[in-house]
């Protein structure tokens, strides 16, 4: 293995996956302007997620649509009438 390639600044960061509010602390090195205070009454870097393993329908085996930018809302107004003679025949 080669030496001195891993980072050194570990610490400890919230992710939140923020289409379930589910929140989880692990080590990362990943930079945060935000922060966020936990149970334990302690405030850490938070890193927000679109979609964690707590929402993604492989791990869920539900089928949920996730959607921040209201895409799938469009395009359902827009096709709406097709969609409907679809399911009429």
């Amino acid at each position: 293995m080669k030496k001195e390639i891993h980072p050194k600044n570990y610490r400890l960061v919230v992710f939140k996956d923020m289409s379930n509010e589910t929140t989880f602390l692990t080590r990362s090195t990943a930079l945060s302007k935000e922060k966020i205070k936990m149970d334990d009454g302690k405030e850490y870097p938070l890193i927000k997620l679109e979609i964690s393993d707590t929402s993604h329908p492989f791990y869920t085996g539900k089928m949920k649509l996730v959607d921040s930018t209201g895409r799938v809302d469009k395009f359902m107004n827009r096709y709406k009438s097709h969609i409907d003679k679809k399911k009429i025949k």
